[in-house]
């Protein structure tokens, strides 16, 4: 991994260890970020950890999940957060701010900087030249106390570029290509280092919708240069101070490597129900009932400015609800400055807030076994609020035209310039955050009653003897093991009452099965607990009394939020004894 962008950033943040693939290492940490939905989790852990301030150079918690307030219950969170973050100096960003991982590169990520956040899409940063990983919780909460986080080196794999985007075209489209290439779990154990004459094509935010669902690929993060484009995009936001010029060297050693002509790329959709069951879009007749445009992948100026063009003197599809999330309050004040927002009512459009709203289940879940094309990063079973929904994946380009004509649509169909001419001066939108004050650090946060205690682990024995309580196949989620929801999202801070839907979309009698038996083990395959970096997805088995998982290979951030709640996660010697365990054996 020498000379790489990874090494670099690492190399000048170094405190302990070895920069030597798998080897394990200590490095100073300059950012995090939380959301609601992880959030009150790690504040709860940091509140165990007797400190007076943070240590990073800044902190920000964002409220951008759970932002549907049918009950206190979600209220209450953003209060225990919001007086969590005066008390030990971190930056608050209120609901309707946007969502975090959008303003973050806004507002705060920086080239070269290190950064970690309770959310699997954090390396959305890297867009910018961050290196920037998605955590569980108490990784957070203690990098927050302590100022620096634990790692593996990973190996570095490098994506080179050339060629040039269609106009027609997004980083959509591409990162796409690139899961039907490598599948979800193609980057385990890598960082994705982009590379090539083609990088120079791409903009800040279209890197960003790269990094982004580097997630889905499994990778430890992605990370793009720090080139003109960069500086472009900070000068334009107003912090042109926090350029750093970053690439990397001419011999840099890379442990793997694929090449992508962006000229080859063609508008890509993701099937139901895995972000890499991707083919090639085509004007086929599938008939749409719901398209959703926003989330973190895709809710930037340019994603919302390209709709706009697209939907300008036409209507929505009778058949069709539209919805439009933009990603910032900064974005849609824009917006709003010029005209796009009119085009978006006129043609029959609904407007969300800044919010991760129907990405992850709050709010907009499809009719029954409708279709459903979406901007997201997810399309997991169920994720959407409906069960039998079929939901897409697709640029915001396929979305907009597809919204319009009722089917599935190929992009390069319609006959206009889609180049988006970005403004001088993006300008900036403070009256969300809420920043530290001196006066109000050591003061006590405020708990409301469904905040619960998170469940702790005991020491392990010598010995575990427990039934297999559950065995499942390859690529379970988080989504699974703690599902999410509208009804609930709002009992983040209650595991519980969470205990009661876990493994629901999988079969009905988890929780039954795990008080009757007082625990057990949980055997999986492939790629077990992919997803979100959601730490509910342990607290659950282990509030539950769940010891042991034993799978064939675990998602980096599940394996690391089992280890941290105490349950061990066990990788088969050999892949094949996973036939020879059954349930209750």
């Amino acid at each position: 991994m020498k000379g790489t962008i990874v090494h670099k950033i690492l190399k000048n943040h170094l405190i302990e260890g070895e920069l030597e693939v798998n080897k394990e290492i200590a490095i100073k940490l300059n950012q995090t970020l939380t959301q609601d939905s992880t959030g009150t989790m790690v504040y709860l852990q940091l509140e165990t950890m007797n400190i007076d301030k943070i240590k990073t150079d800044l902190s920000v918690a964002y409220i951008d999940h759970n932002t549907l307030q049918a009950g206190f219950e979600n209220a209450d969170d953003h209060e225990f957060i919001k007086s969590a973050a005066a008390k030990y100096g971190l930056i608050f960003s209120k609901p309707g701010g946007g969502i975090c991982h959008q303003v973050h590169l806004e507002r705060f990520a920086k080239p070269g900087i290190t950064l970690i956040g309770s959310d699997s899409h954090t390396p959305t940063a890297g867009g910018l030249g961050a290196l920037a990983i998605g955590a569980g919780g108490l990784d957070v909460a203690v990098g927050m106390a302590n100022g620096y986080y634990y790692l593996t080196v990973p190996k570095v794999f490098n994506i080179h570029l050339t060629g040039k985007l269609n106009d027609k075209l997004n980083g959509k489209d591409v990162i796409l290509t690139i899961l039907k290439k490598l599948s979800v779990k193609g980057g385990v154990g890598y960082i994705m280092e982009y590379s090539g004459p083609g990088v120079k094509s791409l903009s800040v935010t279209d890197r960003a919708t790269i990094c982004n669902m580097g997630a889905e690929l499994g990778a430890t993060t992605s990370i793009f240069p720090s080139d003109e484009n960069t500086l472009d995009f900070l000068t334009k936001q107003n912090r042109r101070e926090d350029y750093v010029a970053l690439k990397a060297d001419s011999d840099a050693e890379y442990e793997n490597r694929l090449e992508i002509n962006l000229d080859e790329i063609v508008p890509m959709v993701a099937m139901p129900h895995n972000p890499d069951n991707v083919v090639a879009v085509e004007s086929n007749k599938l008939k749409v009932d719901q398209v959703a445009v926003g989330s973190c992948t895709n809710s930037s100026y340019s994603d919302m400015m390209k709709v706009a063009k697209i939907l300008e003197g036409n209507k929505v599809h009778p058949d069709v609800s539209l919805v439009v999330a933009p990603g910032s309050s900064n974005i849609l004040r824009q917006l709003s400055k010029n005209g796009a927002l009119n085009i978006f009512i006129e043609s029959g459009a609904r407007i969300l807030e800044s919010a991760c709203g129907p990405c992850i289940g709050m709010g907009q879940a499809p009719k029954s076994e409708g279709v459903s094309l979406r901007t997201f990063n997810r399309n997991f079973k169920g994720r959407s609020g409906t069960m039998d929904a079929k939901v897409y994946l697709v640029s915001p380009e396929t979305a907009a035209i597809s919204a319009i004509k009722g089917y599935l649509t190929d992009p390069r169909e319609i006959d206009m310039d889609l180049t988006i001419e970005e403004p001088d001066n993006y300008g900036t939108s403070d009256n969300y955050f809420i920043y530290p004050k001196e006066e109000n650090l050591g003061k006590p946060v405020v708990q409301g009653p469904n905040i619960k205690p998170f469940p702790k682990a005991v020491p392990l024995t010598d010995t575990v003897e427990k039934k297999v309580i559950l065995k499942v196949e390859d690529n379970i989620t988080t989504d699974d093991i703690c599902p999410s929801n509208a009804k609930l999202l709002p009992f983040r801070s209650n595991i519980p009452y969470l205990s009661k839907f876990s493994f629901k979309t999988i079969i009905d009698d988890f929780y039954d099965r795990a008080i009757e038996n007082e625990g057990g083990i949980i055997v999986g395959g492939e790629n077990y607990g992919q997803g979100s970096s959601r730490e509910h997805a342990a607290l659950v088995p282990l509030f539950l009394g769940v010891k042991a998982v034993i799978a064939k290979s675990f998602a980096r951030i599940h394996r690391s939020n089992l280890i941290n709640s105490g349950i061990l996660p066990l990788v088969f010697k050999n892949k094949d004894d996973y036939d020879k365990i059954n349930e209750f054996s």
